[in-house]
C-alpha cells in the first residue's frame, strides 16, 4: 500500500512495522484520529505550491514532504477551523463518491502527518 505521503529523496518509513527499539523511531498504533478533531499545521509548517518542482509540497523544519493528489486535495482543506468531519463531507460532495469510502483515507491521512509530526489534530 502507498502512504499519502513521502518525504522527498528517503525511503517512506512503514508504520504498521515500526517499533520503539530506537530513538527517532515512529510506533504503530498512536491512536486513530477521531472526525471530530479539528487539524491545523504545527507551528512552522507550510503548504504550498513550489514552482520549481512543479508539484505541491509540505514543508517542516527541515523536512519536505511531497504528498500525492489525494493527500494534496485533503491538505488543501486543513483551515484550523474545520473539523475532520467536515473536511470529509466536503470531499465527498466534490468528487461524489462514498463516505465509507472516503473517511478511512482522510483518517488515515492524519493519521501518517500526525505521526510525522505534521499536522495537530
Amino acid at each position: 500500500m502507498r502512504r499519502a505521503v513521502e518525504p522527498a529523496r528517503r525511503a517512506l518509513l512503514c508504520l504498521c512495522r515500526a517499533r520503539l527499539r530506537a530513538a527517532g523511531r515512529i510506533r504503530a498504533g498512536g491512536g486513530v484520529t477521531e472526525e471530530a478533531a479539528i487539524p491545523s499545521f504545527r507551528r512552522g509548517v507550510k503548504f504550498r505550491r513550489d514552482e520549481v518542482r512543479d508539484a505541491w509540497v509540505l514543508l517542516a523544519p527541515e523536512r519536505l514532504f511531497m504528498p500525492d493528489e489525494t493527500a494534496v486535495e485533503i491538505l488543501k482543506l486543513v483551515d484550523g477551523k474545520r473539523s475532520i468531519a467536515a473536511i470529509i463531507d466536503d470531499l465527498v460532495a466534490r468528487f461524489d463518491a462514498p463516505r465509507e469510502v472516503i473517511a478511512p483515507d482522510v483518517i488515515a491521512t492524519f493519521d501518517d502527518l500526525k505521526a510525522r509530526g505534521a499536522v495537530q489534530c
